[in-house]
């Protein structure tokens, strides 16, 4: 990659940024009440993207207030209708692809290439709740020739979604398109370190829904408390860390509404010794997301490989990590981006340093790359340890960076009880030939979604959610779809007057 090429793609992804930089609620693009802002950081250099407006309490209010009163028509829009728009908001998607790539590259720090796929998702998503909503059915109970009992499902009202930083765009348009199928109104809390690509979507289509429909209020927690606690708001739904997740279900009691939560990620790879060192190499660095620096809930974090295979892996594995080099991210032909923000560089810096204390094996990485070009930004080479034992800190806590702790393991129930011995439960891939087992290590595994010879994919259809605090509910399916109805029974008497 040479200067030239990295300073003109940064240059072109500068040019994508959106014009509006305020708050879209009502339809309209609003300042904050109160005139508050926040700078925005582009991990890839450390400078500044310019400010974002901010809302506070006030700024919830009115927008919710707008949100409510636009359910009240939306709710009675024909299901087809819906479906209809939300197709067409799916081709504007696909339409700008590009330009909202290199929007998230510059202000979330992961690359282009990377971010294209996101883009593609988030339409995939839009036309799949499109195509479920004759599937938002009720039942009927028998009763008798003299009444008819059934239900219908309702939407629920305002839903807020709140969002992180790892894929911006993705989780703005892909996971409003369930509520707002169902008949909900959305307002999207986006992330405040990468609110860019949100905004660029509001303005993209904008005029397609009904004003209030959609709408997204950046800000910080303040922000995200506030549209919590609002009694307007029907249900919350947040993708986020697990602090996060207990802050809002505390708050959602106060006003019982529902919560849909996916939150953080100490997941397991488990090698057993019938697998090919090959493969499993493969697996173990895909399963890390070092593409988007380890900064993703369902990263393989945790490599549990067999003593009979351990070395042959771990040698592997250091030839395949090689692949990825940290660049800028608004350049195609990088393989890796940056951390989002100085706060988590440091974080990560932390988590290595302590690991090597505790007398981990450092076998690769744990450094800022030597590229003096990268010395801007919040950078850090793909990092791997070694002889790594339950009792470090590394293995039992969230990095959410490109830290990578391989476990030797021979006597398989010590081994299950490790893997099971996290308050996480996102995800786990296993690796065997053999089918029975297979299975067996499936069931014993306490994660809510589990690949066998297979890592870090998703599946349209599929429901994706976690056991223990990686949160509650499934999403990415039909679940998902229903969680934001309610379900009303109705009694309808059929017998006559008597007269």
């Amino acid at each position: 990659m040479s200067q030239t090429t990295s300073d003109t793609s940064a240059m072109r992804a500068y040019d994508y940024l959106p014009r509006n930089r305020g708050l879209f609620y009502a339809g309209k693009w609003l300042e904050p009440i109160n005139g508050g802002s926040s700078e925005i950081i582009c991990p890839g250099t450390g400078g500044s993207l310019g400010r974002v407006a901010e809302a506070a309490q006030a700024d919830v209010d009115a927008a919710v207030a707008a949100a409510l009163f636009a359910y009240r028509e939306w709710r009675r829009v024909a299901p087809a209708e819906r479906a209809k728009i939300l197709r067409r908001i799916a081709q504007i998607v696909r339409d700008n692809a590009h330009e909202l790539a290199l929007i998230d590259a510059l202000d979330g720090g992961s690359p282009v290439h990377e971010m294209l796929g996101d883009v593609a998702n988030a339409a995939s998503q839009l036309d799949f709740f499109a195509g479920l909503v004759t599937e938002m059915k009720g039942s009927s109970v028998p009763q008798g020739p003299d009444s008819i009992n059934f239900s219908v499902r309702e939407p629920r009202g305002v839903i807020g979604r709140i969002i992180p930083f790892n894929h911006p765009f993705m989780f703005c348009a892909a996971k409003s398109a369930a509520p707002l199928a169902a008949g909900n109104t959305v307002i999207v809390k986006p992330p405040e370190q990468a609110p860019l690509s949100a905004l660029r979507f509001a303005e993209l289509i904008d005029g397609l829904l009904p004003p209030g429909v959609f709408n997204v209020l950046p800000g910080g927690r303040d922000a995200g408390a506030a549209l919590v606690a609002h009694r307007d708001v029907a249900m919350i739904s947040l993708i986020g860390s697990v602090p996060a997740g207990r802050a809002v279900m505390k708050s959602a009691a106060d006003t019982i509404k529902p919560v849909l939560l996916e939150l953080g990620g100490k997941n397991a790879l488990i090698a057993m010794p019938d697998s090919d060192p090959d493969e499993v190499a493969a697996a173990v660095v895909a399963g890390m997301n070092f593409t988007w620096c380890g900064q993703s809930c369902g990263s393989t974090s945790r490599a549990f490989i067999h003593d009979a295979i351990h070395d042959a892996v771990v040698a592997r594995v250091k030839q395949r990590v090689a692949e990825f080099q940290p660049g800028d991210p608004t350049d195609p032909a990088t393989t890796m981006g940056a951390i989002i923000s100085q706060v988590q560089h440091a974080r990560v810096v932390d988590f290595i340093e302590r690991t090597k204390a505790e007398g981990a094996n450092l076998i690769y990485g744990g450094k800022r790359p030597d590229d003096k070009s990268l010395a801007g930004g919040f950078f850090m080479e793909p990092t791997i340890f070694t002889d790594v034992t339950t009792a470090m800190h590394i293995a039992k806590n969230e990095v959410f960076g490109p830290v990578l702790s391989i476990f030797r393991w021979s006597d398989e129930k010590q081994m299950l009880s490790d893997v099971n011995d996290v308050e996480y439960g996102l995800t786990c891939s296993i690796w065997t030939n053999d089918v029975r087992q297979a299975h067996r290590l499936a069931a014993d595994v306490e994660a809510g979604f589990v690949w066998i010879n297979e890592v870090s994919r998703h599946f349209l259809g599929a429901p994706f959610g976690g056991y223990k605090q990686s949160g509650m509910g499934r999403e990415e399916c039909l679940d998902e779809l229903l969680a934001y109805t309610q379900e009303k029974h109705i009694h309808v008497n059929l017998k006559r007057p008597a007269r």
